[in-house]
């Protein structure tokens, strides 16, 4: 299904004359494509093969997974190795590469040379829910080009504007979306929705509008998509746009909304600032052991400050107990959390 998507958008005419092409998938953390995720290794297996049966030559596969976990360790369990060595396919942890600043409309955003220096960039993100920002797609998943500390500031910034700067400054030219199985509550996973569905465009902020309306969110409830375009990254509105289907979709296309699963459990959760480690971890941890019931607070707004309850990270040392770490394991918090019910 790549191939045949790639094909019909004659994707080769927006590689530059002997320009390299560079493949960025969704590795947020270790886990199997079918739990919902992570980006299918066929998806990119057949993106090396069009490009190469296109005399590409020059194809690299580059990612870097959230803040704690291991970009390595990510790409084996998706199967890419396989992949990459079979085709003879560089990958690259951008967590090691150099980096230099890209101006956008909020100011420089530090971004990985590999990303910034590929002829063609083209990213092939999962879409799904996300527990901060209810889903994630093309856009956010550019958040991968970026070194640790500049994704850790993304947070302090409140994520929506950042992530829509960068989208619309680093403005990849062709999107593969993997749309097979995404989790439409968590981005790490867990509840995948299957409807068999992969689509492609060339606009990002086009592309996230479209799938944000197959998840029956509002533009409300995701408006770095909006902001995207105001920062002239590309256009919300997709109802004028050309939609060619290559098959016609079956029952099983249908994209249900998403759950609110993470919403009832994080309720009591006084979220300021918070890393996506380290608040997936609290999800994990609240799927564990069920609502908490009493104030936890988590973020690096609260760093400095005083709190009754639960803080989880370092960031919330100053609360009546803290789970430490960057970020903390779920089970340290799931176990802080029912001796905190016992007491």
């Amino acid at each position: 299904m790549t191939v045949k998507l790639l094909e019909a958008a004659d994707a080769i005419r927006l590689v530059p004359q002997g320009g390299s092409v560079a493949l960025k998938p969704n590795l947020v953390v270790a886990g199997s494509p079918e739990n919902g995720a992570t980006t299918h290794a066929g998806v990119l297996s057949g993106c090396i093969a069009y490009f190469r049966s296109h005399g590409v030559r020059e194809l690299s596969v580059i990612e870097s997974s959230w803040v704690g976990a291991e970009t390595m360790s990510a790409m084996r369990r998706a199967g890419y190795d396989k992949v990459c060595q079979a085709a003879g396919v560089p990958f690259y942890d951008l967590k090691r590469d150099a980096t230099r600043p890209l101006r956008t409309a909020i100011g420089d955003i530090e971004v990985c040379c590999r990303a910034l220096d590929a002829g063609l960039l083209v990213d092939l993100p999962v879409l799904k829910g996300h527990c901060q920002t209810a889903m994630t797609c093309a856009l956010k998943n550019l958040k991968g080009c970026l070194p640790d500390r500049e994704k850790r500031r993304f947070h302090a910034m409140g994520l929506q504007k950042p992530i829509a700067a960068l989208g619309a400054a680093l403005k990849p030219r062709l999107i593969v979306v993997d749309s097979i199985c995404g989790d439409l509550d968590f981005e790490e996973g867990g509840t995948p929705v299957h409807t068999n569905r992969m689509y492609l465009g060339t606009d990002a902020v086009q592309v996230d509008a479209y799938g944000r309306a197959l998840m029956g969110l509002s533009p409300a409830e995701v408006p770095y998509i909006e902001m995207a375009g105001q920062f002239g990254g590309g256009s919300a509105d997709w109802s004028a746009a050309e939609l060619v289907e290559l098959n016609r979709p079956g029952e099983a296309a249908a994209c249900p909304r998403p759950g609110g699963v993470v919403a009832r459990l994080t309720r009591s959760v006084r979220e300021d600032k918070a890393c996506s480690a380290c608040f997936a971890a609290l999800v994990r941890a609240l799927h564990r052991a069920g609502p908490p019931g009493l104030p936890v607070y988590i973020g690096q707004g609260w760093q400095g400050k005083t709190m009754k309850g639960l803080g989880v990270g370092r960031c919330c040392r100053g609360a009546a107990r803290c789970v430490t770490g960057c970020p903390p394991t779920a089970e340290a918090i799931a176990e802080a959390l029912a001796d905190m019910r016992r007491a």
